[in-house]
């Protein structure tokens, strides 16, 4: 099945789509939009901090941003075609920028920018939060995104990526079974357009295990970098002869920007002991899209958030990301 194929299956969903980082529709004081504003109608949603099966009749109007048609409900019946979820993943604790998932980026908490993000894909069918964060959950929910809270266990800074995605599928199956996870990370609040649709596109496509986005290493490439000794003496990390830029083998790094990966693959990791490489979830066939440089920003400093309010600056006053 083609991209285009999975894309013309969802012509009942809203058409919520971004062309740009740009807002059409000038934001109110928290970040919102008056066409947001209008969409005040009660939703379905869900409010509660464990399982996503027990949700509420209506949730309040969306504080960060206006009032979204609730995710907890599909758009269209289950069962039509592949269902994809997107599991936006943020935990409360950060050492580089303590509480950086519900820190206000252009007026509304970064993890909003990131559920933006998972809305204007095309071949997202649903998307769920999964967090410890009190602060985190509040942003989500006023959103009416379901919110999976994240066990202690599953909250440290070194649990797995794949582990809390697993749990949150799990917590999210009483709602409907998605073949296709989307994994989104917080901290990342600016993609470009589409990026996440390219990856599901290209998954689908090729029939992979996993699709993840890669920019350039550029020139903070291994053939450049070097180890130094007590004694402040250099070596070289590869030793080899260029001397340019330009001559550097191209090498790509991850970006942060989205990671793409069938049910199948992500679960089977878990079920394997011979699998406990903490990436064996992205499975055997792995496939990549690349971004430009800059394209995706991810937060895990101070500078970055500075960089990235910047970026949303310039945007929403009609420059070129």
């Amino acid at each position: 099945m083609t991209n285009t194929q999975f894309s013309s299956e969802r012509s009942g969903r809203s058409n919520r789509r971004r062309s740009s980082h740009v807002r059409t529709d000038p934001p109110d004081e928290l970040g919102g939009t008056a066409e947001r504003a209008k969409a005040s109608s009660p939703v379905v949603g869900h409010r509660s901090t464990g399982n996503v099966a027990n949700a509420p009749s209506a949730v309040p109007p969306d504080e960060f941003g206006g009032s979204y048609e609730s995710e907890c409900r599909p758009r269209r019946p289950y069962g039509a075609v592949k269902k994809v979820l997107a599991v936006v993943i943020g935990r409360a604790g950060s050492r580089g920028l303590p509480g950086k998932n519900a820190l206000l980026l252009a007026g509304r908490p970064l993890i909003c920018h990131t559920i933006d993000d998972a809305r204007a894909a095309s071949t997202v069918d649903r998307v769920v939060v999964s967090t410890d964060g009190d602060a985190i959950a509040a942003a989500a929910e006023s959103m009416a995104v379901p919110v999976v809270r994240r066990p202690p266990d599953l909250a440290t800074d070194t649990a797995p990526v794949a582990a809390a995605v697993r749990h949150a599928v799990a917590e999210h199956d009483a709602a409907g079974v998605a073949s296709i996870i989307v994994i989104l990370y917080a901290n990342v609040p600016v993609r470009p357009p589409g990026l996440i649709d390219r990856a599901v596109g290209l998954l689908l496509e090729t029939g992979a295990d996993s699709v993840q986005s890669y920019c350039a290493v550029g020139k903070h490439h291994p053939y450049w970098m070097v180890a130094l000794d007590g004694l402040n003496r250099v070596t070289p990390f590869h030793d080899n002869p260029v001397d340019r830029r330009q001559d550097l083998p191209s090498l790509l790094i991850p970006d942060g920007g989205v990671i793409a990966v069938t049910r199948a693959s992500l679960m089977s990791a878990a079920s394997d002991p011979a699998h406990d490489h903490p990436h064996a979830f992205l499975g055997a066939d792995r496939r990549g899209v690349e971004t430009a440089p800059g394209e995706v920003i991810d937060v895990d400093t101070a500078r970055d958030l500075v960089v990235a309010g910047a970026f949303m600056d310039r945007a929403i006053a009609g420059g070129v990301g």
